[in-house]
């Protein structure tokens, strides 16, 4: 297992309070709350997996399942911001140190192992210091303009994230793009070394960040570097009541097939 050469943690950031749907981490899933979904399918691959949250009922019920979690403060305004805090109580309460944390997202509970073991290869270069995950992308998706786009150099560094659909084609209708260039969409899961994920916790935000909301361009404008590793799986973040409905009938079909 990768997750045993190189000494990672993995961490989960989980609040209560959600927009668009409130208390979706203790949402049930086929008899378990979305939050243990998503531990123990990271459970998989990583020895170390930690719950960062700043409620109790969140904190209550990770433990009775058996996980690790961390009471953080509740006025963090990225996930980022809550994995440095829960990485840093974590290793002052336990003298233990990692060389890579993986920020997961709480949201996804149908998240494949594997994408964390692309993810943690990245790091198999000495000089990653930050890497996140992108998916080739399908003709409707670009055609609908959902999520976030990415274009990366032929080094696998990340050139810029947009929630534009990027490059544009020049010369061709949009639904002849996808014939004429290999689209990625951005998959919200990241790497970091402990030093850059205390550097990128700490650097004023940017205008380019704040012109795409995604605080991933604030490291690029700073001028440092983003890995990407290549995921060929699909993700489902569950935002809205609907998405909760889609993953419990995938889970359920899951379950008869196995």
């Amino acid at each position: 297992m990768h997750g045993q050469i190189m000494k990672i943690i993995g961490i989960i950031p989980a609040r209560y309070a959600s927009t668009r749907l409130e208390g979706k981490p203790l949402m049930d899933l086929c008899g378990k709350p979305m939050i243990q979904h998503v531990y123990e399918r990271a459970k998989i691959i990583l020895n170390h997996v930690l719950v960062a949250t700043d409620d109790k009922r969140i904190f209550d019920t990770v433990k009775n399942f058996g996980g690790e979690v961390v009471m953080t403060a509740e006025n963090h305004n990225t996930g980022t911001n809550r994995c440095l805090e829960a990485y840093k109580k974590h290793t002052q309460s336990t003298g233990e140190t990692f060389e890579v944390v993986i920020n997961i997202q709480g949201d996804e509970p149908l998240l494949e192992p594997e994408q964390i073991e692309t993810l943690t290869k990245c790091f198999d270069a000495e000089d990653t210091e930050m890497a996140t995950l992108v998916i080739p992308s399908k003709p409707m998706e670009k055609l609908s303009q959902t999520g976030v786009f990415v274009v990366f150099d032929k080094y696998c560094h990340a050139m810029y994230f947009s929630r534009s659909v990027i490059p544009f084609v020049r010369d061709a209708k949009p639904a002849e793009w996808t014939s004429r260039h290999t689209f990625y969409r951005h998959v919200g899961m990241y790497g970091f070394r402990p030093k850059a994920l205390e550097e990128f916790a700490n650097i004023q935000q940017t205008s380019l960040e704040k012109a795409e909301s995604l605080e991933q361009n604030r490291w690029l404008e700073n001028g440092k570097k983003i890995r990407v590793g290549i995921t060929t799986h699909e993700t489902i973040p569950v935002d809205t009541k609907e998405d909760v409905e889609i993953v419990r009938m995938m889970m359920k079909n899951k379950m008869l097939v196995k």
